[in-house]
């Protein structure tokens, strides 16, 4: 194996206070491979790593998907792009791209495969998400049930998949959110297998359901949501959170995978890749 795998974070948060990038840390501490890790503020110092790392993780963050100020977000693309390329070329070191919720909307945009288009109204809680039979046979669910659930919190979506693209780049939608027979409206995509490195997720695989019952049950905070979403909304959150067959599954699961896969990529052959590994470093 390589003496050091290297992981480069892309903070997408802009400055704005988060949980994610805490648990992302928490994570990739924990993993039980030493990893050389390295954080880049994208959106608020345009700082955007070269295309030598073996992993990249690229976070949510709030805001538009569409909006930028015509240098960070073109460095961004242009590395999206040069990976990929890079990517096509050989099949030796072929890096690992991971987007989770406004970088997947993003990275929707850069290649053209869906609409990327404001809800109706806020996505705001833990909720079931669906597989798709493509989403059925994807490794990285393997250990998840059909339905399974996770933190959603996003104003945008993507819909209307361009399916003539996808066959194109030979990618595949993996998830569509919850089922709403009582809504009129198309289900959102919410994973895309983009290649057999890269892949992204709309929810966010990094919300730790321990973390987010102490931030959300904080008196300030519970005021702020029940004020902004309603009560239900909230009593329906925190029984989710205390669900330990639900939100702690997905976050023992999807980025721990994830690693675990693209570590073995670096590996020797006889490195099993099929065990789930927690966030804590023990398999599941």
């Amino acid at each position: 194996m390589k003496n050091t795998i290297r992981v480069a974070v892309l903070d997408m948060y802009d400055g704005t206070p988060n949980q994610g990038m805490a648990n992302i840390r928490t994570i990739l501490s924990s993993f039980p491979t030493a990893l050389a890790v390295e954080y880049f503020d994208v959106r608020g110092e345009a700082e955007v790593p070269d295309t030598s790392f073996d992993i990249y993780i690229s976070t949510g963050g709030p805001g538009s998907p569409h909006d930028g100020d015509g240098l960070w977000d073109r460095k961004y693309y242009r590395l999206l792009q040069d990976i990929w390329d890079l990517n096509n070329q050989t099949e030796e070191k072929r890096r690992h791209v991971l987007f989770i919720c406004h970088s997947f909307q993003m990275a929707c945009i850069h290649f053209r495969v869906g609409e990327v288009i404001p809800r109706r109204s806020m996505s705001f809680g833990i909720f079931p998400t669906h597989k798709t039979d493509s989403g059925k046979k994807e490794p990285l669910f393997d250990s998840l049930p059909d339905p399974f659930y996770v933190a959603d919190f996003r104003k945008w979506q993507v819909v209307q998949p361009d399916l003539a693209r996808l066959e194109e780049l030979g990618a595949e939608i993996l998830a569509l959110e919850k089922i709403r027979s009582h809504v009129p409206l198309e289900r959102a995509v919410m994973a895309v297998r983009f290649s057999e490195e890269f892949i992204g997720v709309q929810f966010h695989p990094e919300a730790d359901p321990k973390g987010m019952l102490a931030h959300f049950t904080d008196e300030d905070r519970m005021e702020e949501v029940v004020r902004e979403h309603g009560r239900e909304k909230y009593d329906k959150m925190i029984d989710c959170l205390m669900d330990p067959a639900r939100l702690s599954l997905t976050y023992k699961t999807v980025i721990p995978y994830f690693l675990k896969k693209a570590v073995s990529a670096f590996s020797s052959p006889n490195v099993p890749v099929s065990e789930t590994v927690s966030p804590e470093g023990s398999p599941e």
